[in-house]
């Protein structure tokens, strides 16, 4: 088995998944948030 050399790992399926993953809890966040200003609003 070859030496593992630090850094050399090939990542950008990982940083892609990563991205995707960050876009996609900020939106769950932006739409919970516009959800419960709509709950609020309509309950006023």
């Amino acid at each position: 088995m070859a030496e593992h050399v630090h850094g050399s790992m090939d990542i950008r399926e990982h940083e892609k998944t990563f991205a995707g993953f960050i876009k996609l809890s900020i939106w769950v966040a932006g739409v919970s948030i516009g959800i419960l200003v709509f709950m609020a609003l309509v309950n006023a």
